[in-house]
């Protein structure tokens, strides 16, 4: 097989470090899984056994590569990886989404996708520019989330909408909007769309012509909420108004 490269996001291929996004990888994208790595020292570990045993069931190659290991996560201490395919998925037009308008940190990219599947949200989309969602920093972030999800990057938020149909939209934002909890005291479609701007601009003032502008309130003593933290609240209070109904 070829020689693996550092990550660049060009490539057709990508990389989940860490064993339990790679288990997540296998578990949910096995048609994607290219090969598992593992480290020379990881044999006898209970999750790199795990690994190993269901590649080896699903027909994956399992090589040792230390360097390469060491390459793609930038660590001495990551024991496996999965590569796998790049993927872009047909969102679920009846399902609720998550649109993330030029993020920027892979960090908060993965965080906000783990939590967003850990909230019943199994549709995210991101519009460029933007961070890379196969950048191996935000599929470690992810935990290995976004193997789960349907993800879509668009080039613009108008093509976005135009295949995403019919729907409400609920930019977060300070623009002409709405406390979150007077936006709750209504009935709210399964068919509708939470979107987050970039961690430092925010969402561009025009977003609140689009839908229901929302704002999180908190007292003055902080000017705003970390992004992450943002969306966690949002997506959280959301799936709790779902289960009412």
């Amino acid at each position: 097989m070829p020689s693996l490269t550092g990550y660049k996001s060009d490539l057709d291929y990508s990389y989940a470090p860490g064993i339990f996004p790679a288990m997540e990888c296998l578990l949910h994208r096995p048609d994607r899984v290219r090969r598992v790595l593992v480290h020379s020292s990881a044999a006898g570990r209970e999750g790199v056994d795990r690994l190993t045993a269901l590649a080896e069931k699903i027909g994956v190659r399992v090589e040792e590569a230390d360097r390469a290991l060491a390459r793609i996560s930038g660590k001495e201490n990551c024991f496996a990886a999965a590569v796998f395919e790049k993927f872009s998925d047909a969102l679920d037009p009846e399902k609720p989404h998550i649109l993330l308008h030029h993020p920027g940190d892979s960090g908060n990219a993965g965080t906000i996708l783990r939590t967003a599947l850990g909230f019943g949200v199994e549709d995210a989309a991101m519009i460029r520019p933007c961070v890379d969602p196969f950048d191996p920093r935000t599929v470690r972030a992810s935990m290995g989330s976004l193997f789960q999800l349907r993800l879509r990057v668009y080039d613009s938020t108008e093509e976005y909408l135009a295949e995403a149909g019919e729907r409400d939209l609920y930019p977060f934002m300070l623009d002409a909007s709405v406390p979150l909890a007077e936006i709750l005291k209504n009935p709210v479609r399964r068919r509708r769309t939470l979107i987050f701007g970039n961690e430092g601009r925010g969402l561009p003032p025009e977003f609140a012509k689009l839908g229901q502008p929302v704002r999180i309130e908190s007292n003055d003593r902080i000017d705003s909420l970390n992004l992450g933290v943002a969306a966690a609240i949002g997506l959280y209070a959301f799936m709790q108004k779902d289960q009412e109904t």
